[in-house]
């Protein structure tokens, strides 16, 4: 959470943050202000203190809805740091940053930078602030062990805004399964009005459309993958393919709220009509891992130990898996699930059994997501679910949503 940024700070010999960017689509800006229209600020946070917000003047009445104490980019005008810096533009920019660092009392110390900025531009501009002011030592935070450790654990409203991109998530879900069980089929494959077949790539246009009417965005796209695609656990689909009855379809959406703020995670696998009996098979094993692992999530555990308990499961089942061998594509490939949040990967990683900051506790939101994968055979079968722990250490499912494989068509066959 963020009251404890200070702490983690502490704890990673750091004396500030420095976030920089968009306030869109940039995770950390977002986490710090709430988001907003502004193309370029930055928050700058030392121990024991509040975050500042800088920004440019015509973005003045977006910084103050933030709530945040502001500093006006105007307030060091361009025209005088030219001046100064006799034309140079670099190192003009630089005494912008200076100046700020100076006028909050931040001269020393170790800073760590996050955020989404070009990064030929950013790498210039800070080692020429670096010049400017050797007593400052700016670091990236590679392992992420401060603000994605603090974005780990979620404040109330936060769970109330994954649950909303729930919501909406389940709304379009629900209008796919109809979309699709409407249509007439022949010859196997689904038609359109015109005759021609229903494609993946026309499925996709329709769920952009339906996320955007409903105050969503879809910045990473849909995993809508039919037949061989569906056994690929990361293909997005191939938009010519038609779609067709009796081969497992993949449907993983991960949208986020407008502005890029907070996603949810969700898949399901569909055969239309009818499923092959390897398919179905298949498909059983997957919901019986699931369900066994839901049923033993702990709080306190590391994630990774679900990670293993989902090995031993489909290990005896004979299937080979990422623990065995991680180069495999066949059978169970990747991890358990992720957390998420403000990124749709994030913190607590289920891959990282040596990294105690991976434990469950209240305020953790983590997705459930089992797959067995083959694309040899033409299937791949997905089941996930994104679940938080409460305040009093259970764990609740956002929303519902069935999980039968098979979607009996309404459509008419010719």
């Amino acid at each position: 959470m963020k009251s404890d940024i200070d702490r983690y700070l502490k704890e990673n010999n750091a004396d500030a943050l420095w976030v920089t960017g968009s306030a869109q689509h940039n995770p950390t800006m977002v986490y710090m202000t709430g988001g907003g229209h502004m193309t370029q600020a930055d928050v700058i946070k030392k121990i024991g203190t509040d975050p500042i917000l800088c920004h440019a003047p015509m973005e003045r009445d977006e910084a103050a809805r933030t709530g945040l104490k502001t500093i006006n980019y105007n307030k060091f005008p361009l025209k005088d740091r030219l001046k100064l810096a006799e034309g140079d533009r670099l190192k003009a920019h630089s005494l912008l940053y200076q100046n700020i660092f100076e006028e909050i009392g931040l001269t020393s110390g170790k800073v760590l930078i996050y955020g989404h900025a070009d990064a030929g531009k950013h790498y210039s501009i800070v080692n020429k602030l670096q010049e400017l002011m050797p007593g400052l030592a700016f670091e990236g935070d590679l392992e992420d062990s401060v603000l994605l450790q603090a974005m780990a654990t979620k404040e109330p409203d936060e769970i109330d805004r994954i649950r909303q991109m729930g919501n909406s998530v389940l709304e379009v879900v629900s209008r796919t399964a109809d979309f699709l069980t409407g249509h007439n089929v022949q010859d196997d494959v689904l038609i359109k009005a015109d005759g021609s077949p229903l494609t993946i790539g026309d499925v996709k246009g329709k769920i952009n459309l339906w996320l955007a009417e409903l105050g969503a965005e879809n910045p990473e796209d849909t995993i809508f993958a039919i037949g061989r695609d569906a056994g690929v656990p990361h293909s997005g689909g191939t938009p010519s393919d038609p779609i067709m009855l009796g081969q497992t379809i993949v449907f993983d959406i991960f949208p986020c709220e407008k502005g890029g703020g907070y996603f949810y995670d969700f898949t399901r696998t569909w055969c239309l009509g009818y499923a092959p009996e390897e398919a179905q098979q298949l498909y059983n094993q997957v919901k019986t891992v699931y369900d066994k692992v839901v049923s033993e999530l702990e709080t306190g555990l590391n994630a990774a130990h679900f990670q293993d308990r989902t090995c031993d499961l489909f290990e005896a089942m004979g299937h080979k898996t990422t623990r065995q061998d991680p180069s495999i594509e066949s059978g169970y490939v990747h991890s358990l699930g992720h957390g998420l949040g403000l990124n749709v990967h994030e913190k607590p990683w289920f891959s990282r059994k040596d990294d105690p900051s991976n434990t469950l506790v209240p305020g953790s939101v983590f997705t459930i997501e089992p797959g067995l994968y083959y694309p040899e055979k033409g299937m791949g079968i997905r089941l996930e679910d994104t679940y938080y722990v409460t305040q009093d250490g259970s764990f609740e499912k956002f929303v519902d949503y069935p999980m039968e494989l098979v979607l009996e068509m309404k459509g008419g066959n010719s």
